[in-house]
């Protein structure tokens, strides 16, 4: 069974391309994306288990990721919430893991290792 990913992105071509990888390399199904906060938080609350992998981007048209993270923070335990951002330094990886990450990409060194991830939990 594909690995059913909520993708969290607010850039259309990085979204396109995210969503080609998933699909193509890791053999994920994107359940729904949102594009900011709001519309993250509204989907995620009307399809609580609907998902088991969100993919969160952090700087947002409107609102931000850590908010996103916090709102599931509490989710099931087969569920997993990362980070993929280019904004991965020390301190914000700390700051989502405490937000209630399980892990932390950096969107251009770090896909592979992401893509790797995703294919461990399908």
């Amino acid at each position: 069974m594909p690995l059913a990913v909520y993708l969290v992105e607010d850039v259309e071509i990085i979204r396109d391309s995210l969503i080609e990888a998933l699909e193509d390399l890791a053999g994920a199904r994107i359940v729904a994306t949102a594009q900011d906060e709001a519309g993250a938080l509204a989907w995620l609350r009307r399809h609580p288990s609907a998902w088991k992998l969100a993919v969160i981007d952090l700087f947002l048209t409107q609102g931000s990721g850590i908010g996103v993270l916090k709102a599931i923070a509490n989710r099931g335990a087969d569920q997993h919430a990362v980070v993929l951002t280019n904004y991965a330094t020390a301190d914000i990886r700390q700051r989502c893991m405490n937000a209630g990450a399980n892990r932390v990409f950096d969107k251009s060194t770090q896909l592979e290792e992401f893509l790797d991830y995703c294919r461990g939990l399908a």
